[in-house]
């Protein structure tokens, strides 16, 4: 099996613990975006042309585009608040986060 058909990630933001530093957008801004607040939050996909919608309900999730994963991962690696977590979607294990084994 190759890296091509890795297993589906989502990922999530834990609002609460977010330090508003932006390191995940710029990581990844396909995926996240700060909100008026000054808080992290993700983006669901866009639809062809259109803005991605940012979900501000709390453990909202996305799945993580293939090609993003790099910087997805980098950017829980790093974000200082510890509050990003990616998770496979069909046991909600977390593979990168501060609950990552």
């Amino acid at each position: 099996m190759s890296n091509e058909t890795a297993e589906a990630l989502e990922v999530w933001i834990d609002q609460d613990l977010c330090t508003g530093d932006g390191i995940c957008v710029q990581y990844a801004p396909e995926v996240f975006e700060l909100d008026i607040d000054g808080l992290a939050y993700v983006k669901g996909p866009a639809p062809e042309g259109e803005e991605a919608e940012l979900l501000q309900t709390p453990g909202a999730t996305v799945p993580v585009p293939l090609a993003l994963l790099r910087d997805v991962a980098d950017s829980a690696k790093e974000c200082p608040g510890d509050c990003i977590h990616v998770r496979r979607t069909s046991d909600h294990v977390e593979v990168y986060g501060p609950d990552a084994e």
